[in-house]
């Protein structure tokens, strides 16, 4: 008995080794099973991770070969786009005015629409007869800058080969016929002098004039043009005139003035258009004459001429002299079409007179009537 224990104890420790052994294994099967789930799924985590990016990727290209941003850039871009898209416009107001610029840095703007390039014989037709029939005008034309609101106007002025800068309007529609006092009218009037204002604090004097301005003689010797220390601010027509060039009572007419460019005038049109939000239903024209009541012309020590009728005439007061006539204003007119009509009557009455040699024959000659003009306030009322 004593001979078989220890081979009983033999056998019993084989077993027990073995089923350590497989136990052992056992455990490393499991281990090795638990890891390779674990890397399975590590790779299944990279697989998706992966597929995720890609997805992502493939979105952003997507969204750039459409023309848009992806939604992470598109405040940055939207950002810098602006900035791109303000320098430009900086530029190329800088061009447009440069090009059009006497060697004085003095220009002759005006701002039209669509309104006033379309029909048979448009305003803007009208407008540039007076350059080609006036005395001493014709290349006065080299110095106008067309401002065109909206995209039609910009392309007949490009067209017709003169200097032209299209004007940015923040989304508002100015294409068509803004009628006199109208919301629209009114927001165009602001817009004008805000880009006016800009062209001042580029350092360029100008005169501006309205479209339906007629030009028949140069203005300029009629006018202070001279760039001294002692010379005037602002020289602006009325659409009355009560014999006093230097009255603040004159009723200032805004569709035809000279400025120069320096800090009081650029503070007046910062003062002007800082009233826009505070004068609902004012045109500015209307804001500028309060100023004017109120002494701010003195307070910024603006010196200021208010020009004659004689010269500088409309059709609230004609000129009496077709001999000293400098331009003709279709003012105290409502519609478009009324002031084409009536302007066309005062080319043929400019044709006449010069056709006239006889100082007798001049002497007795009349505007025609501006019938049109007239009548147009009939129908709004």
């Amino acid at each position: 008995m004593d001979g078989e224990r220890p081979l009983e104890s033999s056998i019993y420790g084989r077993r027990t080794c073995i089923h350590e052994k497989l136990a052992s294994s056992h455990h490393s099967l499991n281990s090795f099973l638990i890891n390779c789930k674990k890397g399975m799924e590590s790779k299944q985590f990279a697989i998706f991770f992966l597929l995720i990016f890609a997805g992502l990727v493939l979105f952003m290209f997507n969204q750039i070969s459409n023309g848009s941003s992806p939604f992470f850039l598109a405040r940055q871009i939207c950002h810098t786009s602006k900035q791109v898209n303000n320098t430009s416009r900086a530029d190329a107001l800088e061009s447009a005015l440069s090009e059009a610029s006497m060697e004085n840095k003095t220009v002759i703007i005006a701002i039209i629409n669509k309104a006033y390039v379309e029909g048979d014989k448009s305003m803007l037709d009208l407008f540039l007869d007076g350059f080609w029939l006036g005395e001493d005008t014709r290349h006065l034309i080299n110095h106008l800058l067309l401002v065109a609101a909206d995209q039609t106007s910009f392309e007949r002025c490009k067209f017709l080969r003169l200097h032209c800068y299209k004007l940015e309007t923040a989304g508002v529609d100015f294409d068509a016929e803004e009628v006199y006092m109208s919301q629209d009218f009114i927001k165009m009037m602001w817009m004008r002098t805000l880009f006016l204002g800009e062209t001042l604090k580029k350092g360029y004097s100008f005169i501006f004039t309205d479209a339906d301005v007629m030009w028949l003689r140069n203005p300029f010797p009629r006018l202070n043009y001279n760039q001294s220390i002692d010379s005037l601010d602002l020289q602006i027509s009325t659409d009355k005139f009560n014999g006093d060039q230097w009255s603040k009572d004159n009723p200032i007419n805004s569709g035809f003035y000279m400025i120069r460019s320096n800090n009081r005038t650029i503070s007046l049109f910062d003062k002007w258009y800082a009233r826009k939000n505070e004068s609902a239903g004012l045109k500015e024209q209307d804001v500028l004459n309060n100023m004017i009541r109120e002494g701010v012309f003195k307070e910024l020590g603006l010196r200021v001429r208010f020009l004659d009728t004689l010269y500088f005439s409309g059709f609230c007061e004609v000129s009496r002299d077709f001999k000293a006539v400098t331009t003709v204003h279709a003012n105290c007119c409502r519609t478009i079409s009324a002031k084409v009509v009536d302007l066309t009557a005062v080319v043929h009455d400019w044709k006449r007179f010069k056709s006239l040699t006889n100082s007798n024959q001049t002497s007795t000659l009349q505007w025609t009537n501006h019938v049109a003009c007239h009548n147009s306030w009939k129908r709004h009322r």
